[in-house]
């Protein structure tokens, strides 16, 4: 009854504002109160919304008050926040974010000398019924203590529990699930309430990997693995903007890492901010190719699907059900993972952009990452990319992907004779280099990594040693796009492992 009221009275502000918007200038925008803003006030559109936030971290709340996009308002399961650690709100009216949120409201005290009771009448009053109800409260723990286990079973509460049979059936395995998905026709996730079926009968196996973000650990589904990124708490942004992204209409594609799940676990203490998507055993890229050597095959298969997977992230598909443009903004072989098949998966979007065609603007994160210091472009290192056109994101992208290639082709085998793994500009900057080293490096001496010279003795790394120059020039509007890489990648393909 509380949810349909609020749901109409969130309708009624809506109304209002599109009333209101039609005789008032379009560049009024809505306005919020904004922490980490200039003068703490940040503006969305009309048809955006206030967020409040308050989170239990550490045994001290802490507050968030921000704007919200049109488009994040999409997954309104994240104003509402987990029972007893997290509340957040929505709220479509200047500065209506202003107050702020408490978990725990304490009422205010009254102080003694107004009650007309001394302190020794008062704490009788309260000890000797207190002592009562003690007695009372025992005697029924210990009268219902053999029907506990069948009561709590039948009076859950829904926030805590849901039914894994109703709303997931038992014969459904996660490739079943995915499959009506994306067959569907929106391609955009499965609904909410299965997603936090699936994410609340996840158990947890063993860590894999650690990040800025947060954890990434191994979970078991109905006996299948999944790989679970667990946010920090302070990175919510971070866990709600990769969520929307993995969830764009017709994003699912074989060279991106196949979303599951996302859902904010109360563990009774703190939020824990959970991202479920399909578990790769070898790792990302970084780390297969620090164990494993490729043949020319293997390399080929790795570098186009890698080219595919970027290439679909850039299309724009037009459409009722189409697909904006997207600009991934952290590609490196960490990002990657590579699948059993031996091709690999694009993975990690918190930080990516979407382009919205219509009105020709890019939806930039307000995110406090940045992407990878070693991996960025020159125009991002001397600050003259033009940030108002998708583009020069996607150029961005481009010269990134160079790099990837170059760790990909040294760990090729050819004759017997290979590199040693190693990351872009090793040889030329610290192990964990500053923005001030890397542009030093990429854009006052020009420098990019070194191409061997028996490169030249394999018709496929003499590709892609070409690919490389041509994606990593300094003039982000001559190198390659991603579907031009693609198909020079693609006919190296003249084996019959690579066309399987």
């Amino acid at each position: 009854m509380f949810a349909f009221s609020g749901g109409l009275l969130t309708c009624a502000l809506l109304l209002g504002r599109l009333a209101l918007n039609k005789y008032l200038p379009p560049l009024l925008g809505l306005r919020c109160v904004c922490q980490l803003c200039v003068n703490h006030t940040c503006e969305t559109s009309s048809d955006g919304a206030c967020w409040n936030s308050v989170m239990l971290i550490e045994g001290k709340e802490e507050t968030v008050k921000s704007c919200l996009s049109p488009s994040e308002m999409k997954g309104q399961v994240f104003c509402y926040g987990s029972r007893n650690v997290s509340k957040r709100s929505c709220c479509f009216t200047d500065f209506c974010n202003n107050e702020t949120l408490h978990l725990h409201p304490v009422a205010p005290e009254k102080p003694l000398e107004e009650s007309g009771w001394s302190a020794p009448q008062l704490l009788l009053l309260v000890l000797v019924p207190g002592l009562l109800l003690c007695v009372g409260v025992l005697a029924a723990v210990f009268a219902v203590q053999s029907h506990r286990c069948a009561y709590m079973t039948h009076k859950q509460d829904p926030e805590e529990q849901l039914d894994d049979q109703m709303l997931v059936s038992s014969d459904k395995c996660l490739k079943d699930l995915i499959g009506d998905m994306s067959t569907s026709g929106s391609g955009s996730g499965l609904p909410l309430l299965v997603q936090r079926t699936i994410a609340r009968t996840i158990v947890l196996q063993e860590s894999i990997g650690k990040g800025r973000f947060g954890e990434v650990w191994r979970g078991k589904w109905r006996g299948e693995d999944v790989a679970v990124k667990i946010f920090s708490s302070r990175d919510e942004r971070s866990w709600f903007r990769e969520a929307e992204i993995y969830q764009t209409i017709m994003l699912r594609h074989e060279n991106i890492l196949g979303f599951i799940a996302a859902d904010n676990k109360d563990s009774g203490s703190w939020t824990q901010l959970w991202l479920v998507s399909e578990y790769h055993e070898h790792g990302s890229l970084y780390d297969y190719l620090n164990r494993y050597t490729l043949p020319v095959e293997a390399m080929a298969v790795l570098a186009l699907s890698v080219a595919s997977g970027l290439a679909h992230l850039h299309m724009e598909i037009i459409g009722t059900q189409g697909k904006p443009a997207i600009a991934h903004r952290d590609l490196k072989s960490k990002n990657i993972l590579v699948k059993k098949n031996g091709t690999a998966a694009i993975a990690d979007l918190g930080l990516a952009v979407k382009h919205d065609s219509t009105t020709n603007t890019v939806d930039i994160p307000s995110n406090h990452r940045v992407g990878t210091k070693r991996y960025m472009a020159p125009e991002i290192l001397d600050e003259t990319i033009n940030t108002q056109s998708f583009e020069s994101f996607k150029r961005a992208d481009i010269y990134s992907l160079g790099l990837v290639f170059w760790e990909l082709a040294r760990r090729c085998s050819v004759r017997g004779l290979h590199e040693d793994f190693q990351l872009p500009y090793y040889d030329l900057v610290p192990s964990d280099p500053t923005i001030e080293d890397m542009r030093k490096v990429v854009c006052e001496q020009k420098l990019r990594p070194s191409v061997p010279n028996q490169w030249q003795s394999c018709e496929a790394l003499r590709v892609m040693g070409r690919l490389m120059r041509e994606c990593w020039y300094a003039n982000p509007s001559a190198r390659l796009t991603a579907l031009r890489v693609k198909k020079t990648v693609s006919q190296l393909s003249v084996t019959k492992e690579m066309k399987d």
